[in-house]
């Protein structure tokens, strides 16, 4: 099903569905279509949100993970959110945790997937190869345990991110700053209860990455996907899913 964007000032965000409300994050590369299939599943029973980051409007001074949460709170101020779900993919999930942390009395639960903040490979350390197709599609099929899944859509669109230099230098500064800003002393501070999906296979934020999360969350809970990479809601839809409302409904308000 196709979503409208709905805007309010300069934001732009999906809402769609009835019941208690969910925000959800895009990472790095993110669109509103790696949640298609979440959104699809979830307005049955819950009101869900997607602000689209402004990864590449905020100042140089900005765009880092910490501007990045601040938006989040603009977001929620501007929606009237009191008590709410958070998921993050990625990066989304970096800036989910950033977010619980200075607003912890606004934040029901956590779920991440794939998530920085504590150890990343990613491509956007590094200025990306312009103009090298073969390589951008390569790089976007790493995101996947099955490569069928970075369709030429997908690539095309990471490909024209890239090959824009304002946009590939902006990844770069939250690449960094994703990297730089790590949470390792602090995740002992997050009250939510917080639940970890995670593919088995995934190569960008690997399995032990989602271990040390578990291990430092003290309410956190750890599901594994097989045969899955580093966006399950993308690959393996119906098992994310799944484990998702499961983990919702044990926490419903």
């Amino acid at each position: 099903m196709d979503y409208k964007l709905k805007k309010k000032g300069k934001i732009k965000y999906i809402e769609e569905g009835q019941g208690e409300p969910i925000v959800l994050l895009h990472g790095l590369f993110g669109a509103l279509s790696n949640f298609r299939d979440l959104v699809d599943f979830f307005t049955k029973t819950n009101k869900v949100y997607i602000p689209m980051l402004p990864l590449y409007e905020l100042t140089n001074l900005d765009t880092t993970v910490s501007g990045l949460a601040k938006f989040v709170e603009k977001f929620v101020e501007v929606k009237g959110l009191e008590k709410f779900h958070i998921l993050g993919n990625s990066l989304g999930g970096h800036i989910s945790l950033v977010y619980a942390l200075n607003n912890p009395d606004h934040v029901n639960t956590i779920t991440l997937t794939g998530s920085s903040g504590l150890f990343e490979n990613g491509m956007g350390e590094t200025y990306p190869k312009r103009g090298d197709y073969d390589y951008i599609k390569k790089k976007t099929e790493l995101t996947f345990y099955d490569p069928k899944v970075a369709t030429k859509e997908l690539a095309d669109e990471v490909y024209s991110i890239v090959n824009n230099r304002l946009k590939a230098l902006k990844i770069i500064y939250l690449a960094r700053s994703a990297i730089k800003h790590n949470l390792g002393n602090e995740l002992q501070n997050i009250a939510a209860p917080t639940c970890l999906i995670w593919g088995k296979n995934d190569t960008i934020t690997p399995p032990m990455v989602a271990e040390e999360f578990h291990k430092l969350i003290p309410n956190s809970e750890l599901n594994w996907i097989d045969k899955c990479g580093h966006a399950p809601m993308m690959e393996v839809p119906g098992e994310f899913n799944t484990i998702l409302s499961s983990f919702l409904q044990k926490h419903s308000s």
